[in-house]
């Protein structure tokens, strides 16, 4: 099997590629990495990805790491296989790609810390610091202001269609949904109804079972 993705079932940056894989219906070998054990801070991990973070993936002698890179390629080298998430047109494309950049710049800067809080500290035995947690979920709000009153426009982030933009927010989003913060995406109902939606999307919910099933 040409295409490889080194990481854990349970990082969201590992769980973006592998919905995008299962979005291409594309087959790949899930090569488990042992996060608690430090293997993704030493070789052989480390000539895969000199960061040392999950993922890394590799397309025959392709080697690539960061997920929405990875999963660039994946849209693009493989655009005739399973659901289109990227566009041809140029003009709807840097659509899609501004509403990818808000999810990288805006939106992950305050889910990816209130995921590290609410779910991998605990995780961890650690003590989630609440101070934080009210911090950010105050400017998760305000991102998704901007995202009701996008999607009151759109079905999707990016147009129409479901696209890249779209599918990058699903794991910490699906992680997010199981705690209090859900109130704030339920709270918008245009923001809301897009998170039922791509959240039952058949490709994501392989990636929950793998995780599940670890």
């Amino acid at each position: 099997m040409a295409i490889k993705v080194h990481g854990s079932a349970f990082s969201t940056a590992a769980m973006r590629v592998f919905a995008c894989l299962n979005e291409k219906g594309l087959e790949y070998e899930f090569v488990p990495v042992d996060m608690r054990a430090g293997e993704h801070k030493k070789e052989p991990f480390l000539s895969l990805n000199p960061f040392g973070q999950v993922p890394a993936f590799e397309d025959g002698d392709l080697k690539l790491f960061e997920s929405r890179a990875v999963n660039q390629y994946i849209a693009h080298a493989y655009a005739d296989k399973g659901n289109p998430l990227i566009c041809q047109d140029p003009r709807k494309m840097a659509i899609v790609s501004l509403w990818m950049e808000v999810e990288a710049q805006k939106y992950d800067a305050s889910a990816a810390k209130l995921t590290w809080e609410l779910i991998i500290k605990p995780l961890l035995g650690m003590s989630t610091d609440d101070a934080i947690v009210e911090e950010q979920e105050v400017q998760l709000a305000k991102v998704l202001d901007v995202y009701e009153a996008r999607l009151a426009q759109s079905k999707y982030l990016g147009g129409d269609n479901f696209s890249l933009a779209d599918l990058h927010h699903l794991p910490t989003m699906n992680y997010l949904m199981g705690t209090r913060v859900k109130e704030t995406f339920d709270a918008r109902p245009h923001v809301s109804s897009w998170c039922a939606d791509i959240l039952a999307r058949p490709a994501w919910q392989k990636v929950v079972a793998m995780k599940n099933n670890q």
